[in-house]
């Protein structure tokens, strides 16, 4: 069974903390029943402590799909990006192994060996990997032309750029596959073995982890009922393509988790790099430089609010946070020492439905409304 300690999903008392909640789990009641989502886990942390865990919906939208629970895992997608990549390039940049102006074709040499003249991908760094303006495309679906993961590596390293260095922010899942592979590189381990170990233990996030086992993926919500590509229902596998190729260890994709996971992360940077039981995971200035804003683009590793976008109206500018293509987000708000988890399967059974792009905004307004009708 997928280990889950059921003591840690417990729901709160929100009525007795005075938490109005009915709002966010009204707009989470509307999506399911607008279809923008089958069903969704979310949960808040304030202050250091969760306040509401809860869930709604099915796995799918069959009547007799099984519920989801607070405790639910989900495919996070994208949010793989901050919750292990990130994370791992900060324990790198603590360790003095990792420096974020290296030079990222000085680790993977295959990413300049036979570049194109006047290209300049030799100038790209690891900050430009992390804020986005490698100049890197955003996304290319190599999985159609490569057969594994060496071919797949490869095929990036070759990627010409889309832009020079440092011109523009275009967010790029190739930027963030070769991440991965240098930070492998350079602490002479696998990305999910680092993760686990390091970050994932400490914090005591028991289900989050790459490749679930096969055991354990009926108790998953699928993501996708794929007809195109691998031609069966993805459910407890990584649905990102590239990630798939890639055995489902990726720095851009592959993490499985539930909100009370993520919220243990966000607990640790709300506490500037400390655990619950006090251990410093992060030292509190990495965490402040990861989070600082890089110009008018992103943080490192993470996205910023922006006017109309995913995290609401009320989130600060020391707001960070990341979404997955699949529907999930995680958003820490370091001024108001709050975060929010929302985790759904939006592409089931397929990806055409955009329509939680209006759910999200408008769920993390709920919730910020809640809370401070509370006080």
């Amino acid at each position: 069974m997928y280990p889950v300690n059921m003591a840690t999903v417990e729901l709160a008392d929100t009525q007795a903390r005075g938490v109005s909640i009915e709002a966010a789990r009204a707009v989470v009641e509307r999506g399911i029943a607008e279809r923008a989502f089958p069903g969704a886990a979310w949960g808040v942390l304030r202050g250091g402590e969760v306040v509401t865990l809860e869930a709604a919906g099915r796995f799918t939208y069959e009547e007799d799909a099984p519920p989801v629970r607070p405790d639910t895992v989900f495919d996070l997608a994208s949010v793989t990006k901050a919750v292990a990549t990130t994370a791992a390039a900060m324990l790198l940049v603590d360790r003095g192994v990792l420096d974020l102006n290296a030079r990222v074709g000085d680790i993977l040499p295959g990413f300049v060996v036979g570049m194109e003249p006047g290209s300049h991908k030799e100038r790209i760094t690891f900050r430009m990997l992390l804020a986005h303006t490698s100049g890197l495309p955003a996304y290319e679906q190599l999985f159609r032309y490569c057969a594994g993961e060496e071919s797949l590596l490869r095929a990036v390293l070759t990627l010409r750029l889309q832009a020079s260095p440092g011109e523009q922010t275009v967010y790029s899942d190739p930027g963030f596959i070769l991440l991965g592979k240098a930070l492998e590189v350079l602490a002479g381990e696998m990305l999910g073995c680092l993760c686990m170990r390091e970050i994932f233990a400490p914090l005591g996030m028991e289900t989050t982890r790459f490749c679930p086992p096969p055991i354990a993926r009926q108790m998953i919500p699928p993501t996708e009922n794929d007809t195109w590509f691998r031609g069966r229902v993805i459910q407890g596998e990584v649905q990102d393509e590239n990630a798939c190729m890639m055995g489902g260890v990726s720095g851009h994709a592959g993490l499985f988790s539930n909100v009370r996971d993520l919220l243990r992360f966000a607990a640790c940077i709300l506490a500037d790099g400390k655990s619950t039981d006090g251990r410093q995971i992060f030292q509190p200035e990495t965490v402040a430089q990861f989070a600082a804003r890089q110009g008018d683009g992103r943080a490192l590793g993470w996205d910023v609010p922006a006017p109309g976008g995913s995290s609401g109206k009320y989130f600060s500018e020391r707001s960070i946070g990341h979404l997955g293509y699949a529907g999930t987000s995680l958003w820490i708000d370091r001024e108001q020492k709050l975060a929010v988890a929302l985790l759904t399967n939006r592409t089931w059974p397929d990806r055409a439905n955009q329509a939680i792009r209006q759910i999200r905004p408008l769920f993390h307004d709920a919730v910020v409304e809640g809370l401070r009708a509370g006080h």
